[in-house]
């Protein structure tokens, strides 16, 4: 049974990256006044309408310069940050809210990107979805793996040494042939149109009982693969179910509102690049509503195994295009073991969780653990946007 929201709205500030006001960002809102997405320049409290520029932010990271659409952009602003605060916390279906920045593009994910989530992985698997035995096969597994893994770069003599001495050792695992063999996993986490954002419930299935929120970075980028600019995912995952099989990683991951992505996307520009999202940090904070309980983490992005560009390569290129663009998470650091319930079973999310992910550079993800099966369906897809865009040209033309 799910349970009604708690706690108010956070304060623009509290949402915005802390150099508000150096940063080109790009969101999304739900229109009450049309009944339809508009992309949006988020300017401080001011928020600036962008469908005279393009409908959607797909097309707008196609133009050829988006940075220049958005400095380019004058008037009034449409609506007040505070106020579609408001009313998404609130999920006020009768006023204008926040939705994810993402659109058009596919929402693809890489895993097992750094040697924790690597190790992490193989206990799942080791496991067979069982939370009671992680604690004892962490403690067998992790040094070990850790003594031979170390800093060993993906791909390489050195990483394919150690595949055969674990290999020899009985300790090989499809994870570390992801995690340290040439080719990184990608998968694709949610049907376009399907993620959340800020403020908005995320969705935990109800036949697991071992998950966990993966706090990350994720690239945005346009047809031709390029990075235009990065955000904060949530990659909401079921340790339980992939661990009973890798091939249940669709049910493990992809579920209503188990893509959170958000707040807004942050464009690569003077202020803000490629090089400055490498040495980002994220923290996350997960508050219990009923219990008190209280989770911290960081996920130190420059602790990643593989290169941006080997995680856009491996997603798109002669082998894979997106005409739309795509939305990458780029994995995870942390995984969290921090015992809530019975000694020994981990971490594991409790319906009112409050989720909050965070970066100096591009804001806070803020999001309610609630049941996806009782969460809002998922209504408004393709079929939906073009019929919008058709209303919103017919309403121009008139």
């Amino acid at each position: 049974m799910n349970r009604q929201r708690t706690g108010n709205a956070p304060a623009s500030s509290q949402v915005l990256p802390a150099d508000a006001a150096a940063a080109l960002l790009v969101g999304r809102v739900w229109d009450a006044a049309t009944g339809g997405p508009r992309p949006v320049r988020v300017d401080g409290e001011d928020v600036y309408d962008l469908f005279p520029v393009a409908p959607t932010v797909a097309a707008l990271l196609e133009r050829p310069d988006p940075v220049a659409d958005l400095l380019a952009v004058t008037g009034s602003p449409r609506w007040q940050l505070s106020e579609l605060l408001a009313a998404t916390f609130a999920e006020d279906q009768h006023r204008s809210q926040l939705l994810t920045p993402v659109d058009l593009q596919v929402v693809k994910a890489c895993g097992v990107t750094f040697v924790d989530s690597m190790i992490e992985r193989v206990i799942e698997e080791r496991c067979a979805g069982d939370p009671t035995r992680a604690a004892s096969i962490r403690q067998s597994l992790t040094t070990v793996l850790s003594a031979e893994i170390g800093d060993i770069e993906p791909g390489t003599v050195e990483a394919d040494r150690v595949k055969h001495v674990l290999l020899k050792e009985g300790l090989w695992s499809q994870y570390l042939e992801v995690g340290l063999g040439p080719d990184p996993e990608v998968f694709t986490k949610a049907p376009v149109l399907a993620s959340v954002g800020t403020g908005a419930r995320i969705g935990v299935a109800s036949f697991s009982d071992w998950n966990n929120p993966e706090p990350e970075l994720v690239l945005i980028a346009d047809s031709r693969g390029q990075a235009r600019g990065c955000t904060l995912g949530n990659d909401v995952n079921l340790r339980d179910v992939e661990g009973r099989s890798a091939l249940l990683l669709g049910m493990a991951k992809d579920n209503n509102a188990s893509s959170a992505i958000g707040p807004f996307i942050r464009l690569f520009h003077d202020s803000f690049a490629l090089e400055d999202a490498r040495e980002e940090r994220l923290q996350l904070r997960v508050t219990g509503a009923a219990d008190g309980y209280e989770l911290v983490g960081e996920n130190n992005v420059a602790r990643l195994s593989r290169s941006f560009e080997r995680l856009l390569s491996a997603t798109h290129g002669d082998h894979h295009q997106y005409p739309d663009g795509f939305a990458l998470y780029t994995g995870t650091l942390f995984a969290p073991v921090q015992d809530r319930g019975a000694p020994g079973e981990g971490f594991t999310h409790r319906l009112g969780d409050q989720v909050n992910i965070s970066s100096e550079h591009l804001g806070a993800l803020i999001n309610e653990v609630g049941a996806a099966e009782q969460l809002p369906r998922w209504e408004f897809g393709i079929r939906s946007l073009m019929d919008y865009l058709q209303q919103e040209t017919r309403r121009a033309e008139d």
